[in-house]
């Protein structure tokens, strides 16, 4: 993704799960994009009533902060290393000199990408 909080562009490895779950919405797609949407440029910019109906039918209410919140937590409370974590938010890493030296590589984050979906798949009884 190119245009993201930081303005650092931002890849991630989908884990089997999320790459499974793209597969069949692509497959089921009446449209281009992966979130249609009713706007005018076809797709979701702002996932409102999706989210809505989520609380509606959970009785929980969440934001998109609360997503990612839970998503680092449940990362850290796998042992994935700090910089690891920081890489898949796509934090910025000014001022850390032992960061500079490290190679970004994308499929470094599939394995702890990876370990994230198990842990939520075993809790969500998936």
């Amino acid at each position: 993704m190119v245009d993201t909080k930081n303005h650092e562009p931002h890849t991630l490895a989908l884990s089997d799960y999320l790459y499974s779950l793209l597969q069949s919405r692509k497959q089921a797609s009446v449209s281009e994009y992966v979130f249609p949407g009713t706007g005018a440029g076809g797709f979701i910019i702002e996932p409102r009533k999706q989210m809505a109906h989520v609380t509606k039918v959970s009785g929980i209410h969440f934001t998109i902060h609360d997503l990612r919140r839970t998503f680092i937590t449940v990362a850290e409370s796998l042992d994935i290393p700090a910089y690891a974590l920081k890489r898949l938010m796509n934090h910025k890493m000014n001022g850390d000199i032992t960061a500079g030296y490290i190679v970004a590589d994308v499929e470094r984050l599939r394995k702890p990408m990876q370990q994230i979906t198990d842990y939520l798949s075993k809790w969500m009884g998936c």
